[in-house]
């Protein structure tokens, strides 16, 4: 039978051109339909092509129901509603390269722009007919620190032109080989502090957990004097009242902001400061670009549609019909104790080893994927999905294996180990009953919790008084503790799992972090 693939959201001319040359496919071109029409077209569409402006929400989903797959013309999936998708059994996908260039030229320009005011220097002249040099004087890249926070596909092109310029390349990446940055003549830190003594910061991160608000009001207050700002990545990287406050304040020189926590950001106060270029979230907006995601989303649509593959999957399952019932929860499981690891040991991932006893062993390797998904997913973000996890790990050097281990207590276990430079964490879990997800063991210290909620892991020198500690300083932010886990072994240490209701701030997990008592501490949120 003859497969549909529905354009619901304009792509450059190129896309419906390659689409309607493939004789075997049905295209329903539904670019300038109103969004009322389009949900009864979608009945009939095996895949879909979107953009920004349509939702893939519970009434796309609902409305679509022979859908297969959906392929986001883009990098964001905010708008794509990846566990209704999974939950229907339809791959998500994006396009997360085709922008690369056009993100990184556009840095270059707001940096530009950042050194020398051009938006207000050019408005100055040829709106106010205003011819006063004086006024416009600027700051020179050469021989400027440019501090880099993320030196992946983006970062890492954003440095190179920036050394052209002359600049001297501070990067900050905890998952990178420090060579990356070595070779190419820059220097790589693990402090991020170094990162903040630079003359120009730029960010080109996924936004997670982990890098929301990584640059806020204590980082501004530690940073230089003059300092200049870049984000072409992502809204809510920066903080945005601390760079409100920083840019009033004159600590930040100049910022350059493509994107904002909530877009459209037509009433946004950063756009009342005169030391911000700002522009509408146009980092894939050049021809190339359009050009690039238009081909590369009817590549993957035509493959997804021929059941060929699927480029960039977000939600790639396992066939469960060849598998038997009980092996789905442990998939599962396995995902998520490899993401709980990778948030303990929050270095550079070296290796990833997957272990399982009882009858779950027979599937082990097909556990292997899910592991390296889970392990990788809050550093790399979309970047990182079922389809390219081996290759990714091949390419950044990281070690995955798995194993089948003897006797347990346990009719089936799984164990995720993940070792970094520095460090080891191994957490061990299995499933109760028919789908009772259970983590049972986290470095050695025996527990019993479900890998579900927001967690606090708290290792500690194991002497009286601290729950009370603990207890004392959620109360005094007004965090209620759900429940209460807690582990010991027999050289003087305890672990406790904390489950609380409110989301941990980085101030509080600071606090804590800086008890007497405490050895490690992490915010999990799974």
């Amino acid at each position: 039978m003859m497969k549909t693939i529905i354009v619901c959201d304009a792509l450059h001319p190129i896309a419906i051109q390659l689409l309607k040359k493939e004789d075997d496919l049905n295209i329903i071109d539904a670019v300038n339909t109103p969004k009322s029409e389009l949900y009864s077209m979608l009945a009939e569409a095996d895949v879909a092509i979107t953009r920004s402006p349509t939702d893939v929400d519970e009434k796309f989903l609902s409305s679509a129901k022979k859908l297969k797959a959906v392929v986001r013309a883009g990098v964001g999936v905010d708008n794509v509603d990846i566990d209704g998708c999974s939950r229907r059994g339809i791959i998500a996908m994006n396009v997360p390269t085709a922008n690369t260039i056009a993100a990184v030229e556009l840095t270059m320009a707001h940096m530009l722009a950042a050194a020398r005011s051009f938006p207000y220097a050019h408005n100055d002249l040829k709106e106010h007919r205003i011819w006063k040099r004086e006024k416009w004087y600027g700051v020179e890249l050469f021989d400027k620190k440019l501090g880099v926070i993320g030196f992946g596909n983006i970062g890492s092109r954003v440095a190179a032109r920036a050394k052209a310029f002359g600049m001297q390349i501070i990067a900050y990446d905890p998952y990178i080989d420090p060579a990356k940055v070595v070779d190419m003549g820059g220097v790589y830190t693990k402090n991020f502090d170094d990162i903040l003594q630079c003359d120009f910061i730029t960010i080109h991160t996924p936004k997670n957990q982990e890098t929301t608000d990584i640059i806020g009001k204590d980082e501004i207050y530690k940073m230089k004097d003059g300092v200049r700002l870049i984000n072409v990545a992502r809204g809510g990287l920066y903080n945005e009242e601390a760079l409100y406050e920083g840019l009033k304040s004159g600590k930040i020189a100049f910022a350059g902001i493509d994107v904002f926590s909530k877009e459209p950001a037509t009433n946004h106060p950063l756009l009342d400061l005169p030391n911000v270029s700002v522009t509408a979230h146009l980092g894939a907006n050049t021809v190339e670009s359009q050009q690039n995601i238009a081909i590369q989303a009817v590549e993957a649509a035509i493959s997804a549609a021929r059941g060929i593959s699927y480029p960039n999957a977000l939600n790639l399952p396992i066939k469960t019909e060849d598998l038997p019932p009980f092996v789905s929860p442990y998939i599962e499981l396995t995902s998520k104790m490899a993401f709980l690891a990778a948030q303990i040991n929050k270095k550079a991932i070296k290796s990833i080893h997957v272990e399982a006893h009882g009858e779950i062993s027979q599937y082990v390797k097909s556990m292997l994927t899910f592991a390296l998904v889970g392990a990788l997913k809050e550093h790399l973000g979309e970047k990182i999905n079922y389809v390219n996890a081996k290759f990714i790990c091949d390419e950044k050097g990281i070690i995955y294996d798995t194993s089948v281990s003897g006797s347990s207590v346990f009719k089936n276990k799984i164990s995720v180990k993940i070792v970094t430079e520095t460090d080891v964490a191994i957490v061990r879990g299995t499933v109760f009953n028919e789908n009772e997800q259970r983590i049972v063991e986290i470095n050695g210290f025996k527990t019993d919790f479900k890998p579900k909620g927001k967690m606090i892991i708290f290792k500690n020198n194991d002497i009286p008084g601290v729950i009370a500690q603990i207890s004392s300083l959620l109360a005094a932010e007004n965090i209620n503790i759900a429940d209460f886990r807690l582990g010991r072994d027999n050289y003087g240490k305890a672990l406790a799992v904390i489950l609380v209701d409110e989301k941990i701030s980085k101030e509080l997990l600071a606090k804590l972090n800086a008890l007497e008592v405490c050895v490690w501490v992490s915010y999990v949120s799974i």
